[in-house]
């Protein structure tokens, strides 16, 4: 039986971020609330716990899980090949509604799907979000809903969808928009954009002037 909490109350709050923390740790879902849309989780480390994500979602593996991280330190362990321009996209933009293509240590032992040596990786602007990845370790994240189906601004919506496939929902109420993240590859040596979504095209080319759009 799934359990709710409520992120506006600070006693439900405090209990449902550590009971998420340990419905992770156990290798369960858990849907938390984003700067953009709400997202259903899992720990990244565990291939079961991703599998079980994909499955909820209806998501094959040739649409892997992006990975949520609480702060840009923890690229560190996560990435290679991370270029100054990457440094600087994250420097301006996280958290927020950024997420970069990377290529991951070659060492992570984890399995996001067909993901061909990279990581989507995000330091999403919420402060649920930020306490329970602080706490847990990256995530793997995607959007709380079917796939087909539009994605959750609310826990109702994702709740509607996910029902007991997920053990902990973290309800933060509405999210401030449903646009999606934007998404640029950073992995060759000119970053190229490859989902314009909240964070425009000229706002990233600020910030990275040659950057590419896809074709």
């Amino acid at each position: 039986m799934a359990r709710r909490y409520d992120c506006s109350d600070a006693t439900d709050r405090a209990t449902g971020l550590r009971e998420a923390a340990s419905a992770v740790r156990r290798g369960e879902l858990v849907v938390l609330p984003t700067d953009t849309v709400y997202g259903v989780g899992a720990d990244a480390f565990s291939p079961e716990a991703v599998g079980d994500l994909l499955e909820a979602k209806g998501r094959g593996r040739g649409m892997p899980s992006p990975v949520l991280i609480g702060s840009p330190n923890t690229l560190h362990g996560l990435v290679t090949d991370f270029s100054e321009q990457a440094w600087e996209l994250v420097d301006a933009f996280w958290p927020g509604a950024l997420t970069l293509v990377a290529r991951h240590q070659p060492s992570l032992t984890w399995d996001l799907g067909e993901t061909h040596g990279t990581v989507a990786v995000r330091m999403p602007l919420h402060p649920v979000a930020i306490e329970l990845l602080t706490d847990v370790g990256p995530m793997a994240v995607s959007s709380a809903n079917l796939t087909g189906h539009p994605a959750p601004q609310d826990c109702d919506a994702a709740q509607g969808m996910l029902g007991d496939s997920v053990a902990v929902y973290l309800d933060g109420g509405p999210t401030p928009d449903s646009v999606p993240s934007s998404i640029v590859d950073v992995t060759g040596s000119v970053p190229r954009l490859l989902r314009a979504g909240a964070i425009s095209a000229e706002e990233l080319r600020k910030v990275v002037p040659g950057l590419e759009a896809a074709s």
